[in-house]
């Protein structure tokens, strides 16, 4: 494989097995190599198809014949010309994907969360509606979800684009074909979720996938977030659910069900935790957990209005609410520890109910994290806050439709 110092001043990488699909040899050579492409202009446009041909080791006849077939689908577009560089001016490549929609959906407790992004993330919706999820069975949930998805993708007919996909994330244990084996905070247990929900669509004509929401979210900030560049990167929610990125690749283990950090003993002394332990990380260090220490009456669709209370308390100096999110602050930072030792990731990013608790547990939380992490320096493990807000997930979501197209399912040509 091939490239010039032009490319590598231009801070564009190489497409390599950890990063993305290869230049194939194999039965379908040209998806792969469409992909290899589409991929590289994601990430490095404007570029040239020289560029292209010198970064991925494709020859240049190659290139240009994959170029147009991927501008007659309108994934890619071209710019114009730049004069900035040895010899003739270039035409610059582009992003299209204007007549496409990725579609993202999250369920809650008290809500469901959707978002359709174009090909390029730039969002084309946001809707968030109410929905009792604490109180539904997973058979009325695939009711209320594809009502939502159905309106989505009717408005996104309205303005002329193809559904390339749906993704529902699920606050729970979601196995690699989409079932939901546990969700607690649903009260769901063995429901094929995919599959009802493709049946309740009446087969759509685009692929309906299921994951956790914390492995979603962790795909957003691996995509979209101020950290798209960490190759190592682990998300964790305000229940203390984890989603992990090694290598640039999301890791959902064997079955799917990695990340269960939230059962981390802490304490063996400590809270009892609803699997029936005592002093997970969860029982310690989750929102709804520790609310409850303050809030016995909290019901988890109260949640969120309890956490702006906190704020509230906190931010007029509560000695009883001080002390609890220190408590709290440096419980995290234990489960964190066990993390940075096991995965030495770039970044731990604590997202949902942590975002707005946030200014008084990180430093607790990283004060804890960096004493009991064996490595110097904590590893180079950084403790941050997410910037994506509670709609990680659904955008997540929709992110894993556009990871698919990337790895070659690309729509058919118009």
């Amino acid at each position: 494989m091939r490239h010039d110092e032009p490319e590598q001043e231009r801070g564009c990488p190489l497409i390599t097995s950890h990063n993305g699909p290869q230049p194939a040899d194999f039965t379908d050579v040209r998806a792969t190599n469409l992909a290899v492409v589409l991929r590289f202009v994601r990430e490095c446009a404007p570029c040239s198809r020289a560029d292209i041909a010198a970064s991925t080791g494709l020859n240049k006849a190659t290139v240009s014949s994959l170029v147009a077939d991927l501008i007659d689908r309108r994934l890619l577009r071209e710019t114009g010309l730049t004069e900035n560089r040895v010899g003739r001016p270039a035409t610059m490549l582009v992003l299209d994907g204007s007549p496409y929609a990725a579609i993202g959906v999250e369920v809650n407790v008290d809500y469901m969360t959707a978002v359709a992004v174009d090909l390029k993330g730039e969002e084309l919706l946001s809707w968030r509606r109410s929905f009792p999820g604490g109180t539904s069975t997973a058979s009325q949930g695939v009711v209320a979800l594809a009502a939502l998805a159905r309106r989505v993708v009717s408005r996104m007919t309205k303005e002329a684009r193809q559904v390339l996909g749906l993704t529902v994330a699920v606050p729970g244990l979601v196995d690699v074909h989409g079932s939901v084996h546990l969700a607690p905070n649903l009260g769901w247990r063995d429901a094929d979720l995919r599959g009802d929900l493709t049946k309740a669509l009446r087969d759509p004509g685009f692929p309906v996938l299921v994951d956790n929401d914390a492995n979603l979210a962790a795909l957003a900030e691996h995509r979209f977030g101020p950290h798209r560049n960490a190759a190592n990167l682990v998300y964790v929610t305000g229940e203390v659910g984890a989603g992990v990125v090694m290598d640039g690749r999301l890791r959902r283990g064997g079955q799917g069900f990695s990340g269960e950090i939230g059962h981390i003993e802490i304490d063996p002394a400590g809270p009892p935790c609803r699997c029936g332990r005592r002093g997970c990380l969860e029982a310690v260090a989750g929102m709804s957990a520790v609310l409850a220490r303050i809030a016995p009456d909290t019901s988890l669709a109260e949640l969120e209005l309890e956490i702006d209370e906190v704020v509230r308390r906190a931010g007029s100096g509560e000695p009883e609410i001080l002390a609890l999110l220190e408590d709290v602050g440096r419980n995290l930072g234990k489960g964190m520890a066990v993390v940075a030792n096991l995965l030495n990731p770039d970044v731990v990013i604590l997202g949902g109910y942590y975002v707005p608790l946030a200014p008084w547990l990180i430093r607790c939380a990283e004060e804890e994290m960096y004493a009991r992490v064996l490595a110097p320096g904590g590893g180079g493990s950084r403790l941050e806050v997410s910037t994506l807000g509670y709609g990680a997930a659904a955008l997540g979501a929709a992110a894993r439709v556009l990871d698919s197209v990337d790895s070659g399912r690309l729509p058919s040509q118009h």
